[in-house]
């Protein structure tokens, strides 16, 4: 059966803080046309500042993956680059008036509550698979940390990660077509240790909203004024530790890894489209996925 492109049904829009900048931004998702791709357009800058959803493209994968083309970068696209990926969109222009996305609840699922609530709109033109004929893949000596595509027929994602975490352990998370995104991956929130916002704390460095849209794993204990210091600068009183992860309960065990995922999803749709492979990470972050999206855009381009 021949699988066609797609677009979105009509024009949505997200607006508020980014995790990394704390600017605010107003970001539309308007349909686009069969062949379009993912593509985002600065319009604070210009109605020409295009930049195009490309591992060629990526500027920094410090915390978060940025894509820069000219003199237009955007910053953390991944968990929009995710959800689009996830629900089966081809072409979506976004246009965005500030140098990151939103980061909203720290998930996908903002986007795909959008998107699903009025599907898609479905276009005459066939999709084109990314579909790669031998191994490409990424290891880091220092950590073990390595993602590995091989050709397949289908596409399957396995991935790992291993935090040292006593609180985490080590989780592991699957994906394929077959797997209700929206449900299963979307809602999974970005997440953080507390030893990694101490300093923060310990300076007033953080901006309301840190956390609100961050899992916070807390390894050691805490004094309980620390924690009552933390709930008072974010608004949220009522803050608690709970089996060692802070603010909310989770919404399923394997939370991190199923986010991990989420995040692996939306960089490998850097190669330009939906990957026809199987998909293998451990330990995998922003900078190892973009690599390998990177050599497979590199490799199609000298077909």
């Amino acid at each position: 059966t021949m699988t066609y492109q797609t677009t979105i049904k009509k024009e949505y829009t997200f607006e508020g803080k980014g995790l990394h900048s704390g600017k605010i931004s107003k970001m539309k998702l308007k349909p686009a046309a069969a062949g379009t791709g993912i593509r985002f357009v600065r319009v604070d800058i210009g109605p020409d500042a295009l930049v195009e959803a490309l591992a060629t493209n990526v500027s920094s994968t410090a915390r978060s993956t940025t894509l820069s083309q000219g003199e237009a970068s955007i910053q953390t696209i991944e968990h929009l680059l995710s959800a689009l990926t996830g629900l089966g969109v081809d072409n979506v222009e976004v246009e965005i008036d500030n140098v990151e996305a939103p980061i909203l609840d720290g998930s996908a699922k903002p986007y795909t509550d959008a998107i699903c609530a009025d599907g898609l709109q479905i276009l005459d033109e066939p999709r084109k698979f990314i579909e790669i004929d031998r191994v490409f893949e990424w290891t880091n000596p220092e950590t073990g940390a390595y993602l590995r595509l091989e050709p397949s027929e289908t596409t399957e994602y396995n991935l790992k990660i291993d935090f040292n975490s006593k609180v985490m352990g080590v989780q592991q998370a699957h994906w394929n077509p077959s797997v209700d995104f929206a449900t299963e991956i979307a809602p999974c929130r970005t997440f953080c240790f507390f030893h990694e916002i101490e300093y923060l704390l310990a300076h007033n460095l953080i901006k309301g909203g840190d956390v609100d849209n961050a899992l916070v794993i807390v390894e050691h204990p805490v004094p309980e004024e620390r924690i009552k210091q933390l709930g008072a600068m974010i608004g949220r009183p009522e803050i608690k530790v709970k089996d060692g992860y802070l603010v909310d309960s989770l919404h399923f065990s394997n939370e991190c890894s199923r986010h991990k995922m989420l995040d692996l999803i939306g960089d490998l749709r850097l190669t330009g489209g939906f990957l026809k492979a199987k998909v293998t990470a451990f330990k995998s972050g922003h900078t190892i996925n973009t690599k390998v999206a990177r050599m497979v855009c590199e490799a199609l381009a000298t077909k």
